[in-house]
């Protein structure tokens, strides 16, 4: 590829991380372990009783390779320890790689965390110009992008107000508009829009469109709200463990990131080692395992009942509960929800519980699937007694041809017109 094309080069990058080698001691007790280390003795700083090793380490980045064109909306997912906040640091030359070589075409502004590069004792107006002199600009040219930035941010009010009295939501404001209005080539963000308010966020997210499109700047963003990378990239890496697993389509990029939890066509799934949103400990409730009946994968045939064993342990008696299924397409777009009536369980201890969803509305594809367990208050309002969001996945074939953009997910029923 010409470089005149390439805003960012990335070529075999690899960061490895030394875990308890530098603990918040003194340089004479680290100077102490090494000297021991190198002698290949005990460590005299290690605590007692503790059974790790002196020197642990692991590769945060494992062989990076990538291109990325100037003006391309670049959006990097994975879960959480994938290496996408690593990745951006390195690129924000935070850090140093320990292998390889990162080839940047231009200036750099980045917001990799709430109030990054701002001076908590100074104003936001005083902080606009610190972080346009740390890019290289003049005096000059802040003053010509100064009113637009305060307009942008929407804090005139309180622009000659030292920024620690700013809330988290304020300094997303002011950040943002100072990397977007000055002068720079590359503009990378990580998860700083989760902070602001829906309206900020797609003022934002058209912002940063527009200095792609128009201005011809790299974006590259870092979420894990699926639905702002959709609306923002033009294309998505998806990492895992520090390795690139898919590099392209968005909408492909994120079906396969939403497949990384999810075990190929599983039907027999262990719940305790998944995420749950409650632990179970405070409800006297945990689901610990699902089993989609009599199959041997997770393939459907249209019209073909979803017939499901979930195993729960109660520690105290529990009240009347409800069953919540929720399921959402590939592109993670919620589809539908359904939930059982009251279902009464007496005791304690193991118990399993047959669910069957119906599938006749349900055009051909694949699905994700969010189980849930709930109790009601006396007015009819839901509480989560433990719920596992994407705990599985299932398809539906065999289904006649069905145009989903068109009409959608759901077989609704006939529209009667008289």
């Amino acid at each position: 590829m010409d470089e005149q094309e390439l805003a960012l080069r990335i070529r075999g990058v690899r960061k490895q991380y030394r875990l308890g080698v530098i603990d918040r001691r003194t340089l004479q007790a680290e100077l102490q372990s090494r000297w021991a280390l190198w002698r290949g003795r005990e460590d005299p700083n290690r605590r007692i009783g503790s059974a790790e090793p002196v020197n642990r380490s692991f590769w945060a980045l494992d062989g990076i390779d990538l291109d990325i064109r100037r003006g391309e909306r670049v959006g990097i997912i994975g879960a959480n320890g994938a290496g996408k906040s690593t990745l951006l640091k390195l690129i924000c030359r935070i850090t140093a790689p320990t292998a390889g070589e990162i080839d940047i075409w231009g200036r750099v502004s980045s917001m990799l965390e709430v109030g990054t590069g701002f001076h908590r004792e100074m104003t936001g107006r005083e902080n606009i110009y610190m972080n346009g002199s740390i890019l290289g600009m003049s005096r000059d040219e802040i003053d010509s992008r100064l009113e637009e930035i305060i307009d942008f941010s929407e804090l005139r009010a309180f622009i000659d107000t030292p920024v620690k009295r700013y809330s988290s939501g304020m300094f997303v404001k002011l950040a943002f508009s100072v990397a977007a209005h000055l002068s720079s080539e590359i503009m990378i963000m990580d998860e700083v829009l989760a902070v602001g308010d829906m309206a900020f966020q797609q003022k934002c997210l058209e912002r940063m469109r527009r200095a792609a499109d128009e201005e011809g700047r790299t974006v590259l963003y870092v979420s894990h709200n699926m639905s702002t990378i959709r609306q923002l990239c033009d294309r998505c890496v998806v990492l895992d463990h520090g390795r690139v697993i898919f590099d392209g389509d968005t909408e492909r990029a994120i079906a396969s990131y939403l497949d990384l939890s999810l075990g190929e066509n599983e039907v027999d799934m262990d719940l305790r080692e998944k995420s749950h949103q409650n632990t179970g400990a405070e409800t006297g409730l945990r689901m610990t395992r699902l089993c989609l009946e009599g199959r041997v994968n997770a393939v459907y045939a249209s019209g073909e009942p979803l017939c499901m064993r979930l195993s729960l342990t109660l520690t105290k008696p529990a009240p009347p509960l409800h069953f919540r299924l929720t399921l959402r397409t590939e592109a993670d777009v919620g589809l539908a929800t359904a939930w059982s009536k009251p279902f009464s369980i007496e005791g304690t201890g193991d118990r399993t519980v047959r669910l069957t969803l119906p599938t006749d509305t349900l055009a051909k594809g694949c699905f994700y699937a969010s189980i849930g367990v709930y109790r009601s208050d006396e007015i009819g309002r839901m509480f989560p007694l433990d719920h596992l969001s994407r705990a599985f996945k299932f398809e539906i074939s065999g289904a006649p041809v069905w145009n989903t953009d068109a009409h959608g997910f759901l077989r609704l029923p006939e529209l009667k017109a008289e």
